[in-house]
């Protein structure tokens, strides 16, 4: 939002690189998400060694057993992922009717009891590839309630809704900033003690977001009176998503990256190894770029003040997202392949959290749990599928033309968002004007007449 709609004395005093120093982060001023800020910051720390380490055990397993590497970790990427898919919608509807604070205490309880078993498994040195798969299935059907929850959240967190998209940048800047650090640590402490004190981390980390949790101060928040039945309220929220077009094209263009683009992720240890020839630091340091890129990305849209002119900022980090795929699958140089993925880790998290930002801002509030479950959805649980493709994929034809499959689909993909941005705006003019949003943007302009603003809109 501009300064003019939050009511700041001094927006049009202070020089531009101040003001949009301050603005990046305006939403912390709220008690709840300063919390929430706090503890998730330890918890994702944690839970990206988690991630990391859980890819390279499988990985070394299926090398000690000789098994199908590829085959197995996009099997294993499945079945972390594919609940979202399944369960993602149903917990849309949860999260408009139940507690959603309370569903995210418990959800994040049982992901640390989880974190803890696969230590204890390791740490006794039983644990096998199917047993991960196993565990990484438990925490799917978890992260299915809790991701979608969060993004709903977000707005219970505020005092006022006018740092709604800050704060939504805000979150994207903690979890790639935790990315970036995260798989680098968890790279170093594998190759000096191994995975097990990854996964011990990750379990103690959770304490720090189930404190800040209970330490929130949330209103009650009013609910419909005599609910329907979930599957009715199932389809009565396909029905507003797919039948609003501006929330329909953004549904399928992040299904569509989480399908055919963000796979590179499972394989990413056969570059590592393979074709970079590296080890498990080699592997946290190309994961880590992206979470360089990603973290840039985040900040960047934190200092924006209005949500004018992020379509075309999605259409266009989708086509560069596209690019770097297929630049980043022939490269054999370590430092060539982390600066693409520093380019790649941007255009991705620009393109999902605009994504995010456009439809948490049109969405109506008891629509809000439905449309961020098919959000998570679209994204997350597209992306086993797409795991379990790259995988089989990988293992036939190589891990490199599959990223270039992969990227000419996402960059196609962009190009057709961009072809329909002209017709969308017609849907949100409406809404942006209804919200103030855009005579305010034409007052932080300096009386920049409305005309100007059309191109900007979407």
């Amino acid at each position: 939002m501009s300064d003019a709609k939050t009511g700041g004395t001094n927006t049009t005093t202070a020089p531009p690189a101040a003001r949009r120093l301050r603005d990046i982060g305006r939403s912390l001023a709220h008690r709840n998400f300063r919390l929430f800020f706090a503890g998730q910051s330890v918890s994702l720390l944690g839970t990206w060694m988690q991630q990391t380490a859980m890819t390279w055990l499988v990985y070394r397993l299926t090398l000690e057993h000789h098994q199908d590497s590829a085959l197995l970790l996009g099997i294993t990427g499945f079945a972390s992922q594919i609940p979202v898919l399944l369960l993602g919608p149903f917990a849309g509807v949860f999260s408009d009717r139940w507690h959603r604070h309370r569903i995210i205490i418990a959800t994040q309880t049982l992901s640390m009891l989880q974190a803890f078993l696969v230590w204890g498994l390791t740490i006794a040195g039983v644990i096998t590839v199917w047993q991960l798969v196993v565990l990484s299935l438990f925490l799917g059907c978890v992260n299915a309630f809790d991701m979608p929850t969060r993004q709903a959240f977000m707005t219970e967190m505020l005092d006022t809704s006018e740092d709604l998209a800050n704060a939504i940048a805000i979150n994207s800047s903690m979890v790639n900033g935790t990315r970036l650090v995260g798989p680098s640590i968890a790279g170093l402490v594998i190759s000096i003690v191994g995975e097990a004190t990854c996964f011990l981390l990750n379990g103690l980390s959770f304490l720090g977001v189930i404190a800040a949790l209970l330490a929130m101060k949330i209103p009650r928040r009013n609910r419909e009176g005599s609910p329907k039945s979930v599957l009715h309220g199932l389809t009565d929220g396909f029905r507003y998503a797919f039948g609003f077009p501006p929330v329909r094209a953004l549904l399928l263009l992040v299904a569509g990256i989480g399908l055919v683009g963000m796979p590179y992720v499972v394989l990413m240890p056969i570059f590592a190894d393979q074709i970079l020839h590296g080890t498990a630091r080699t592997y946290g340091l190309l994961v880590g770029s992206s979470g360089v890129g990603a973290l840039a990305g985040s900040l960047y849209l934190a200092s924006r003040r209005t949500v004018l002119g992020l379509g075309r900022w999605i259409a266009a980090m989708s086509g560069v997202f596209g690019i770097g795929l297929i630049a980043f699958s022939f490269s054999t140089d370590v430092w060539l392949s982390m600066a693409f993925l520093v380019v790649m880790g941007f255009a991705v998290i620009v393109q999902l959290a605009a994504s995010n930002t456009i439809l948490q801002t049109i969405v109506e509030e008891n629509q809000r749990g439905r449309v961020m479950s098919l959000y998570t959805t679209a994204f997350l649980g597209m992306s086993p599928l797409g795991s379990l493709v790259a995988g089989s994929l990988a293992s036939a034809i190589g891990a490199p033309h599959t990223l270039q499959i992969g990227g000419a689909c996402v960059f196609l993909g962009g190009i057709a968002f961009a072809l329909q941005l002209r017709g969308l705006r017609k849907y949100i003019r409406p809404i942006y004007k209804r919200m103030g949003i855009l005579p305010s943007v034409a007052a932080g302009l300096q009386q920049a007449t409305e005309q100007s603003v059309p191109p900007e809109e979407t």
